[in-house]
């Protein structure tokens, strides 16, 4: 049966997933056919290809977009489906097929990680209002960056992690931010952070920032238990420290039983939160490095349609 939405045009990333993802298209291919979903296949070659794929598809008509691969390949389709701030094409439908690459997007919607009983989620009408958080940073060079996230940001800690982490081989998969986190705490010191959420304020120490849209990320971690992405809001926590926190903080991390706590500040912010530091503290979002502080994190509601 042909999606109401129109062809699909899905977007994979070969590399994602120690490959898997890549190893993967053969079946992928097989299950649309077999459901009847009409689509189009573009594979990327390299970093900036699945959001020039999306933006292109967009304005060529199309207007439902498949990222095959992990919350990398869904952050730089999101990021090629804004212009200037706007949606390229409203009403725009995106899908997600994680095709075990473990990504921590799908985790909030239950949503699975092999490619057959994804591809099940492509069909029909049901779609969720997905927030979609704007990030406006210090690049590498001191130029302004803008870029777009579908689940988690933060700036400190947590942005060195990520840095640490894409330095390490890739072999490693997921378990290179595991090893990334405890390589990178013993020398990062706390910093002093100055937030202003909405009409509320926060400045003292921290040694991260979470900017959530969704639940979970770092491989399974549920940061931000309370988030609901489709509710306008982006749920600000403020680590505060100290560092040791985190032999006791992290697992309860993982089962989403970590707040509240009396060394973490809590925010929600509606419309825009800016962070600024005493030292630029490292920025990323979807496991992807993008900048440093000072920055503003902005919610744009409801801005993409997420295929359930």
């Amino acid at each position: 049966m042909p999606s109401p939405f129109g062809e699909l045009t899905v977007i994979v990333n070969p590399h994602a997933g120690k490959k898997r993802v890549g190893e993967g298209v053969p079946e992928l291919e097989r299950t649309l056919q077999a459901r009847g979903l009409p689509y189009r296949l573009l594979v990327t070659q390299g970093p900036g290809d699945a959001a020039r794929f999306a933006r292109e598809a967009l304005r060529g008509g199309s207007h439902f977009l498949v990222a095959v691969g992990g919350d990398g390949t869904v952050h730089e389709v999101v990021n090629g489906m804004f212009a200037d701030g706007d949606p390229i094409a409203r009403g725009a439908v995106l899908g997600v097929v994680a095709a075990g690459s473990g990504c921590d997007f799908v985790r909030t919607f239950g949503l699975p990680g092999d490619v057959t009983r994804s591809c099940q989620h492509l069909l029909g009408e049901n779609t969720y209002p997905l927030d979609i958080g704007k990030i406006t940073c210090v690049g590498p060079h001191g130029e302004s960056v803008v870029q777009y996230f579908h689940n988690v940001a933060e700036a400190g800690l947590g942005g060195a992690v990520t840095a640490r982490a894409e330095r390490l081989p890739k072999g490693l998969g997921q378990t290179k931010y595991f090893a990334a986190f405890w390589l990178t705490l013993p020398r990062f010191k706390l910093a002093r952070v100055r937030l202003q959420a909405d009409q509320r304020s926060y400045e003292g120490p921290a040694v991260m920032v979470i900017v959530a849209n969704c639940q979970y990320y770092g491989g399974g971690m549920k940061i931000s238990p309370r988030s609901y992405p489709g509710d306008g809001v982006l749920d600000v926590l403020v680590f505060k420290g100290p560092k040791s926190d985190s032999f006791t903080l992290l697992p309860r991390v993982y089962r989403g039983e970590h707040i509240p706590h009396e060394h973490i500040e809590e925010l929600r912010v509606k419309h825009a939160l800016v962070v600024d530091a005493d030292r630029p503290l490292p920025i990323e979002a979807d496991g992807e490095v993008l900048g440093f502080t000072p920055a503003t994190f902005e919610v744009l509601p409801q801005a993409v349609s997420v295929k359930l």
